[in-house]
């Protein structure tokens, strides 16, 4: 018997037992983070990057001179992970910031989630030039968009790989872990006190997205359905979506694609708009 056959065995007879306290266990597991290390191919970027210390201690990298584009990992995820898009958008002559996120990398924390992803996001923004651009991968895309409701301000945002609704996301988590009904409620008001808003109001068909936009996924993504890139479109009248045939979860982050539909949507956010008659 593997590891997580022997955890969903022990959360299926303790969860219906004692659930919060398999609850506690789990929503630990969910907030704590593992650090993973740079790839082979992340390794040129990351020498050529500049490390620096924002308020209240977040890292980042920084490439490049020009307009500035904020890059917000996913969970577990990196900075360098980006370094095609890096790479192309120095060429481009743009700044790149990317955040290693709370608890991630050399940032400060032993927890993370959505909403402190969201409030790095906008922390950032606070010190950094106006920004050009944001973009998230996986969680970092969803706390993107959560910080467009807090009060952040960009000419143009790239959601690659996000989910559209938290609730889905714990769920899929609880599932997967064998949590039975009583310890998934559990679970879930616990998320809930975390982030300090109801899952039910983490769901982007009731944001206001209000600046062009990209939306990416892949349909072979078996971490994120593709179909939360649709809800997503949905809900943002001003954005294009780029579906996938291939690219997972991660190597979409590296398709040319992407990359080319990331370097149009500054170049549509650089025209003038339109006088009004």
């Amino acid at each position: 018997m593997n590891t997580l056959s022997w955890i969903r065995g022990v959360n299926g007879t303790l969860g219906r037992l004692v659930p919060g306290h398999i609850a506690s266990k789990m929503h630990r597991a969910f907030l704590t983070p593992y650090t993973r290390p740079p790839r082979d191919w992340e390794l040129p970027v990351l020498e050529r990057a500049e490390r620096i210390t924002l308020r209240f201690g977040l890292s980042a990298l920084r490439w490049g001179q020009g307009p500035t584009v904020l890059l917000m990992h996913g969970w577990e995820g990196r900075p360098t992970q980006f370094a095609k898009i890096i790479e192309t958008l120095v060429d481009a002559g743009y700044t790149v910031v990317a955040l290693d996120g709370p608890a991630h990398g050399r940032s400060p924390g032993d927890e993370a989630h959505v909403g402190l992803f969201a409030r790095a996001v906008l922390e950032a923004a606070a010190e950094l030039p106006p920004l050009k651009a944001v973009i998230g991968h996986s969680m970092g895309a969803a706390s993107v968009l959560l910080a467009m409701q807090l009060g952040l301000r960009a000419e143009a945002v790239v959601s690659i790989a996000g989910p559209a609704r938290l609730l889905g996301v714990l769920r899929g988590f609880a599932r997967h872990l064998n949590l039975p009904p009583r310890a998934r409620a559990a679970f879930i008001r616990k998320v809930e006190r975390d982030v300090g808003l109801p899952v039910a109001k983490l769901d982007v068909s009731g944001y206001q997205l209000d600046v062009p936009g990209l939306i990416v996924h892949a349909e072979d993504d078996r971490l994120v359905p593709a179909s939360e890139a649709q809800v997503i479109h949905d809900a943002w009248f001003d954005s294009r979506l780029l579906m996938l045939e291939q690219g997972g979860h991660q190597r979409v982050l590296a398709d040319p694609r992407v990359v080319s539909g990331v370097l149009d949507l500054l170049k549509r956010s650089d025209m003038p708009l339109r006088q009004s008659a």
